[in-house]
């Protein structure tokens, strides 16, 4: 048990957490983040991080995320290396749990992030980040002039989809059904593109893959419903787009969450239905998702914590 409340008490250490503790760090609050069980968020199965600015020559996902623990340590950000498994935001200061070890705080920033959907498949683990993705915006690059697949039916596999048409030479699209979930123009722009191709009524029951010289996707094992007949593809990469599904019930009695699960906060805010507590990353954000943007939200709400703090004196 802290004797004496927090200032800031950040939740999750990926782009968004580490950058609140940086801002809020840097604001003399002495912030305490706990970093969770899968310490730098999803940036921690990503490769190559080419779209992030400032490093102009790209830089592995993992390795981005130390240089962001450190900055936030730089300032005064204290690290603990534990999940917080439970937090009662009743009443202030707020209360935080984490292996059975209370903590209380003034203000709270939830930066708990959202884990891709996977679909569990044989090999989809294995060749993570090898030829294997769940985020075109952060991958398709790599795929230029090369053939993939998208698993999915709805609008995120669209969109995925269209945007890897930019890199690709070809896009197949395999969907369990005969019929997409995606919206009318979603689907209509996918159907108009050429280089999208539908395989209906299909699933991916194994990624395939070879592991030297190098690991790499070489192709997919297709089986089709409802005669169960099985194929194999060769393919250069399969990108997973059946969703996301945000962190968000550690705090869901507290906050108003959408119908995807993801946090609401006030417009142009990271502020939730708490006074004090504040959402950021992808755990709020349902639209852009990019480690850039989540850094963004996490910048707002320690700022935002800050006034807060300021506005209680």
């Amino acid at each position: 048990m802290s004797h004496s409340p927090e200032n800031v008490v950040i939740i999750g250490s990926g782009p968004a957490g580490w950058t609140a503790g940086l801002y809020a760090g840097r604001a003399g609050l002495s912030p305490l983040l706990f970093a969770g069980s899968q310490p730098g968020g999803q940036l921690m199965i990503t490769t190559d991080v080419e779209n992030y600015p400032g490093y102009p020559n790209g830089i592995m996902g993992p390795a981005m995320m130390d240089d962001f623990r450190s900055q936030a340590m730089k300032f005064g950000t204290r690290v603990v290396d534990e999940p917080v498994t439970r937090v009662n935001l009743d009443e202030t200061p707020f209360r935080v749990y984490a292996e059975e070890q209370e903590y209380t705080t003034r203000t709270l920033i939830v930066a708990t992030g959202a884990d891709a959907k996977w679909t569990g498949v044989p090999g989809e683990k294995e060749f993570g980040g090898h030829g294997v993705s769940a985020c075109a915006t952060c991958d398709g690059f790599f795929f230029r002039g090369k053939d993939v697949i998208v698993v999915g039916g709805g609008d995120t596999a669209m969109e995925e989809a269209t945007f890897l048409t930019r890199h690709a030479s070809k896009v197949f699209v395999v969907h369990r059904r005969d019929q997409l979930r995606a919206s009318k123009i979603m689907q209509d722009r996918a159907m108009r593109n050429p280089k999208i191709e539908f395989l209906w009524n299909t699933h991916v029951t194994r990624i395939l893959g070879e592991t030297s010289p190098i690991k790499k996707v070489t192709g997919v094992e297709l089986t089709t419903s409802p005669d169960g007949a099985a194929r194999e593809m060769r393919i250069d990469g399969v990108f997973i787009a059946i969703g996301h599904k945000p962190n968000s019930e550690l705090v869901a009695k507290w906050v108003d969450i959408d119908d995807l699960g993801y946090i609401k906060t006030a417009p142009h805010s990271t502020k939730t239905r708490t006074p004090g507590v504040f959402a950021c990353g992808d755990v709020m954000d349902r639209v852009f998702r990019q480690a850039v943007t989540a850094a963004g939200t996490g910048c707002m709400a320690a700022i935002e914590a800050e006034r807060f703090l300021e506005a209680e004196h």
